[in-house]
């Protein structure tokens, strides 16, 4: 199986249309494959190389398999050449090891967290993330994520030990414009100088700001505030919400 393929450039565009602005141009890429879903279990693996992806904040560790067959993984901190790592139900609390969460004790630093058993990792997937296993109730484990949001999951969904690498991401400045380009980000205009035809912050004379009670996005939708859905299908499995941001106060 081919881990790395050439990463077609579709510039935010379908079927020619934009639906993702600020997009465009960038470097020639290839695809990583990565098992996001964990499912060769109960087989070490021994970690040959740790790599850079330019395509996710995080770095990643290709596993050489008992087998024979070589895997991309997320790699988390502290996971170096020569490390062994396994999948298991059994699988010792190491890190890069996965296991159910129902498998992992309190206090557990973890990532990669499925939402559907089976699906694989589905949260907490960047660079410098992680979770911690709040406790467990009756029917599900209770997980802080890095929101601060405190979720109920399923016992018997996988998750990854150890905090996702590359934790100083956040801290990189990005030096000049052409780098930008080159990461396939193209430049972002403020809504309050468009013309009020392309966005709804945008006309009057002068600096006029946005006119408007609360900010908007360019199609018109609150920008602030509680945007959750109300009748969202997870809203039952939120034990505490993310911590708000300082805008999230204006509107209840």
């Amino acid at each position: 199986m081919k881990l790395k393929r050439i990463l077609s450039k579709k510039s935010g565009r379908s079927n020619g249309k934009v639906t993702v602005r600020h997009q465009g141009g960038r470097h020639k890429r290839h695809l990583r494959k990565i098992d996001f879903k964990r499912n060769k279990h109960d087989v070490w693996g021994i970690i040959e190389a740790v790599e850079y992806d330019p395509n996710r904040t995080a770095n990643i560790a290709l596993v050489l398999y008992e087998d024979g067959e070589r895997r991309y993984i997320i790699a988390p901190v502290g996971l170096k050449e020569g490390d062994k790592i396994i999948a298991s139900t059994v699988a010792p609390l190491d890190i890069g090891n996965a296991l159910p969460l129902e498998k992992i004790p309190a206090g557990t630093q973890i990532h990669g967290i499925e939402i559907t058993p089976g699906k694989g990792s589905q949260m907490v997937k960047s660079a410098g993330s992680l979770a911690v296993i709040q406790g467990k109730e009756e029917e599900f484990i209770l997980v802080k994520l890095p929101s601060g949001e405190i979720r109920r999951f399923k016992p018997n969904c996988w998750a990854t030990i150890g905090q996702i690498s590359n934790v100083e991401h956040k801290t990189r400045v990005i030096r000049k414009a052409g780098t930008k380009r080159r990461m396939g980000i193209r430049p972002t205009v403020r809504g309050v100088a468009q013309h009020p035809g392309s966005h709804p912050h945008g006309g009057g004379e002068g600096r006029s700001g946005i006119g408007l009670k609360y900010p908007k996005t360019y199609k018109g939708r609150p920008a602030v505030g509680r945007t959750r859905k109300k009748n969202k299908y997870s809203t039952k499995l939120i034990i505490k919400r993310r911590k708000p941001g300082k805008h999230q106060t204006i509107i209840k």
